[in-house]
């Protein structure tokens, strides 16, 4: 036990010690005179409590007193840390802009938060390493988890310690706005929000282009690994890519899955295809089980945020059940706590005014870079004018430009006879018709193409000129008639069984023009008595026999249309269908394909293998006759 400190006085008076000290001589010294000692203290009362005892005074001779102790037992992981304090000091690079004095944690790994290791007493960084078979990312958690959050420190880390050369993100922002405050970093090529849903599937489709291109490229040079295509790069035998390692980052997977399937096929055909080309996916959630088995399998990095259901944890339910509940606590495959990083640099370890620091994060690489953005993602034109799409070449006809690589989108005559377009008021199903008309007259004279128009409401008389109508109906009996001069034209063309394959592939046993039936608002012809049904039984031999018809349709009522018998005979020979603007109320379009109210000019090119989404080009005017001076 420890007693009362006494404390002890063990020096001496003044007097006492001037008296024992005396200068040194030859001579004989006189005999010190001792001085008088003061009177001796009275000795302590043992009853008496000073208030200090021998422990209290020994602790306070030890303190600061050699090294500290190893502290066993560390304090919660509360207060989350910043990307500066996981990562050494930022200091600007002209080569590289502002990035950590040391980079010595390696290409694509970048640190994002804290683990605790209570075994080891110790806390660790959480490294993220996308360089290998982690280089798809997924983050789960339960509703304010801190998902996005620790999606944007992720983004925002990869941009501290690599340059724009290095990566490039295409972000897909489904969770509330979070990534757009990214669009400034250079590295951003492009945010798109639900709002958007060509950008979403622009965006997709760009990321899924740079990936065809390196599959491509490879393949004609030989190239194995992504680490082979790095240094190729390098070296510069692959001088015309500009892209470093791209990542698809999807703020929200369960969005794209629901709201944009077609999108939604591609992300998971670049998760399965893109790591060996360096195209990466990064993506949120709200549990595991909203993956696609086969896309389950592609994600390596696997960051599990407090779940809403401890039972979704794909690590363990008991570890899951203790994460706190608090934004950003999550469980390491290892079964450790962790603790994401807030994206801000400026020291401060609270989500408030993180908004505000984010936009300082953005601003601060953004000024120390001088050198190119990743590259903008490309989108479809709102308006598309004809004079910019190739000339047609014969029967093969551009009709617009598509989405995916934004090249344009041909229809040949030859191989698809028949063509249909289907499309609400004002979405631009006679301006397909015209532009039809204008590649016919453009790439036939009248001796190799006719046009028979069907145009209740006169509004392509202007754009077929005189010299190539066959006939021009505004009627049910001057449509029968047309029908009936074209079907006497045509019968003798039907090949008999004298005719060899040699001749069907050559098309030499008959001569004369081809004709193109152009049928615009076929709801106010079909019916009982359609006057074009005698055309029905050609159509299976239209490529055959120069038989080609095209319908514009309005999009009300399609349902009850695709029964018409003209209609349901021309999509049973596997004929595309050009989708404008429709009510998705109508039901699914050929090939199952949901119908989308688009801007006028904006269909999906549908076919059985599936739809893409193309701009179609604007025709300014009547139709000017170039074929006829040939």
């Amino acid at each position: 036990m420890s007693g009362p400190h006494r404390v002890r006085s063990t020096g001496l008076h003044r007097e006492v010690i001037a008296s024992q000290v005396v200068p040194f001589t030859a001579g004989a010294a006189a005999p010190a005179v001792p001085a008088p000692r003061p009177p001796s203290e009275p000795a302590p009362d043992e009853s008496t409590d000073t208030g200090t005892i021998v422990l209290h005074a020994l602790v306070d001779r030890l303190v600061d007193q050699g090294p500290p102790a190893h502290q066993v037992w560390m304090a919660p992981l509360e207060d989350a840390p910043t990307l500066d304090d996981v990562l050494p000091p930022l200091l600007p690079d002209p080569e590289h802009g502002l990035r950590p004095i040391d980079a010595g944690q390696g290409y694509l790994r970048v640190p994002v938060g804290l683990i605790d290791k209570p075994f080891e007493q110790m806390r660790d960084l959480l490294v993220v390493d996308l360089s290998g078979v982690g280089g798809h990312v997924g983050v789960a958690g339960g509703p304010q988890s801190g998902k996005s959050t620790l999606l944007r420190s992720l983004v925002c880390g990869l941009a501290l310690t690599h340059s724009p050369r290095q990566v490039q993100f295409y972000c897909l922002d489904f969770g509330g706005g979070s990534l757009t405050g990214l669009t400034g970093l250079p590295h951003v090529g492009g945010v798109a929000g639900r709002h958007q849903p060509e950008r979403v599937g622009r965006t997709v489709a760009e990321v899924r282009s740079i990936l065809i291109e390196r599959e491509r490229r490879c393949a004609e040079l030989g190239i194995h690994g992504r680490d082979a295509y790095r240094q190729a790069q390098a070296d510069g035998r692959i001088s015309e890519d500009r892209f470093g390692d791209v990542f698809l980052v999807v703020d929200g997977w369960f969005v794209l899955r629901q709201e944009f399937e077609p999108a939604e096929e591609m992300a998971r055909d670049i998760a399965a295809r893109g790591l060996n080309y360096g195209v990466h996916v990064m993506i949120t959630m709200g549990r595991w089980s909203e993956l696609h088995m086969s896309m389950r399998d592609k994600i390596g990095t696997r960051l599990e945020l407090r779940l809403g259901d401890p039972v979704e944890s794909g690590i363990d339910l008991r570890a899951a059940a203790q994460v706190p509940r608090r934004p950003g606590h999550g469980l390491t495959d290892a079964k450790l706590h962790f603790l994401g990083a807030l994206p801000r640099i400026d020291g401060v370890q609270s989500a408030e005014g993180l908004a505000a620091a984010t936009e300082h994060l953005v601003s601060a690489v953004a000024d120390n870079w001088t050198g190119e953005r990743a590259a903008a993602v490309r989108t479809l034109p709102a308006s598309l004018p004809m004079a910019e799409l190739p000339a047609p070449q014969g029967a093969r006809i551009a009709l617009g430009v598509d989405e995916d690589q934004l090249a344009p989108v041909w229809h040949d005559f030859r191989l698809m006879p028949h063509l249909t377009v289907l499309g609400d008021t004002e979405s631009g199903k006679t301006n397909m018709l015209r532009l039809i008309a204008h590649a016919i007259v453009a790439s036939h004279t009248p001796a190799q193409a006719r046009i028979m128009a069907v145009d209740y409401r006169r509004q392509l008389f202007d754009d077929v000129p005189a010299e190539y109508r066959l006939g021009y109906s505004v009627s049910a009996d001057s449509t029968r008639d047309n029908a009936a001069e074209a079907l006497a034209g045509l019968r003798p063309r039907v090949p008999g069984p004298d005719i060899t394959p040699e001749q069907l592939r050559a098309r030499d046993w008959w001569s004369g023009p081809a004709l193109y039936v152009l049928v615009d608002d076929y709801e106010l012809l079909a019916g009982p008595d359609n006057p074009l049904a005698h055309l029905i039984p050609l159509l299976p031999q239209g490529g055959d026999i120069g038989l080609h018809v095209v319908v514009a349709r309005a999009a009300a009522g399609a349902m009850r249309l695709s029964m018409d018998p003209l209609l349901r005979r021309i999509q049973e020979l596997n004929t595309p269908d050009v989708a404008l603007s429709c009510p998705p109320t109508e039901g699914p379009l050929l090939g199952n394909i949901k119908p989308r109210s688009l801007p006028p000019g904006r269909a999906l090119l549908c076919t059985r293998r599936g739809g893409r989404l193309i701009q179609t080009a604007l025709v300014p005017g009547p139709v000017v006759p170039t074929g006829a001076d040939r």
